[in-house]
């Protein structure tokens, strides 16, 4: 981590809370890169270790364009990619020496491969004691699963989040982004920024396991309390909440709207909003649990009056009445709304290959202006910078590399 900065230069030169720190990138598909781009969003370096020839999995995902994957350059943001030859012994020895100079390793091979490479965290901690180490897999680095391969759909069905999500009656269907998947890029983050703040006290580094299906398990939430209450499965029910009524999609004259009863006091500023301020109080509709037992009645109610409006015109009278609500956007529109601009959530890059290209900004905002990400890599972009500026080698020595076929 770098240090020494007076205040005034790391104020002019900030970059993130993480700037200085150097993480090693083993990931590939989604869920370790979404770990890795988080660190890199937060400032930290990221060099991205891809196999030659097709490097990571991802940049073969259709649709392509100019040879780009959309997939690749949906979480490769902000990363720096190098191309070692991991089946070599000249190329292991190239990512022990970078390991050597780095604050964090993050990986998602199934458990024992990188152990099988000489790159595991028994192998690296020798070399770096400081390492951090994150292993991110399916099942994790014990139980009977552990070997067993695993992807988003599968992690959704075995933690019972498939099970509780589609319309009432009809068979569960997976979520729509990949969670599964993603969940990964949340926790892994948030256990290599605790052990960085650990080894300030420590001295020393440690490896984390990180399995996709403890997130999804601890994603389940309330779901799973309800269960042990009820003593019996959660189904699914589509848009609507299994306490609270109403809540959920509701028919307007040209589509749907989203409208969440989250208290009573939004029930009032409902029936207010829809023209009908006597169900207020009445005894059949005034608390949670009521509207719950009545819940058909309920949503007749509010679907009666939804539906000779349009979705333009619910959205100015929920709004006038604070109603929490939504219109159902679709992708292109929720990227381009006004919301989503003032928060600079997209932006537009300078790509190698594609030219100027929109991509999703971080999500994490600071007091400080922050830089604008850089594009995703194109495969070995970075090969030669990382191995001159980080092992300090010559043209000579890199060139050295490249007839030996540890790089390419």
């Amino acid at each position: 981590m770098t240090e020494g900065a007076t205040p005034t230069e790391a104020k002019a030169e900030w970059k993130g809370p993480l700037a200085g720190v150097r993480v090693l990138d083993f990931t590939r598909v989604l869920a370790g890169p979404a770990a890795s781009l988080a660190l890199a969003d937060l400032g930290a370096e990221v060099f991205k270790i891809e196999p030659p020839g097709s490097g990571d999995e991802t940049r073969d995902f259709p649709p392509i364009r100019e040879g780009e994957s959309h997939y690749y350059l949906s979480v490769n943001r902000g990363k720096k990619s190098i191309v070692i030859d991991l089946k070599s012994p000249a190329g292991v020895q190239l990512a022990k020496d970078l390991a050597a100079q780095c604050d964090v390793v993050v990986e998602n091979y199934r458990p024992g491969v990188m152990d099988r490479l000489g790159l595991g965290y028994a192998a690296l901690s020798e070399v770096n004691p400081r390492l951090i180490y994150c292993a991110i897999s399916g099942y994790g680095q014990t139980g009977p699963l552990k070997d067993r391969p695993s992807f988003d759909i599968v992690l959704q069905a075995m933690s019972g989040a498939l099970s509780v999500n589609g319309e009432p009656g009809q068979q569960p269907t997976k979520l729509g982004i990949p969670l599964g998947d993603l969940v990964g890029g949340i926790n892994g983050p948030i256990a290599i920024i605790s052990a960085l703040y650990e080894r300030e006290r420590t001295g020393r580094g440690r490896c984390i396991d990180i399995s996709l299906m403890d997130g999804m398990l601890g994603m389940l939430g309330y779901i799973a309390q309800l269960a042990w209450f009820n003593g019996e499965d959660p189904k699914p029910q589509g848009s609507q909440h299994p306490n609270l009524v109403p809540y959920g999609a509701f028919p307007a004259k040209d589509g749907s709207i989203i409208v969440a009863c989250l208290t009573n006091s939004f029930w009032g500023k409902i029936c207010d909003a829809l023209g009908c301020p006597e169900n207020t109080a009445d005894p059949r509709y005034d608390s949670i649990l009521k509207r719950r037992e009545a819940r058909e009645e309920v949503n007749a109610i509010v679907s009666a009056v939804t539906q000779t409006y349009t979705i333009a015109e619910l959205v100015e009278l929920f709004t006038k009445h604070e109603v929490p609500h939504a219109p159902i956007l679709g992708v292109t529109e929720a990227l381009s709304q006004p919301q989503t601009v003032a928060r600079e959530m997209v932006v537009e890059v300078e790509h190698q290959a594609l030219g100027k290209i929109p991509i999703v900004n971080r999500p994490i905002k600071f007091d400080e202006k922050q830089p604008k990400p850089t594009a995703p890599p194109v495969l070995g972009q970075h090969t030669d910078a990382i191995l001159a500026e980080v092992l300090g080698l010559s043209a000579d020595e890199i060139a050295a590399l490249r007839s030996a076929k540890a790089v390419r």
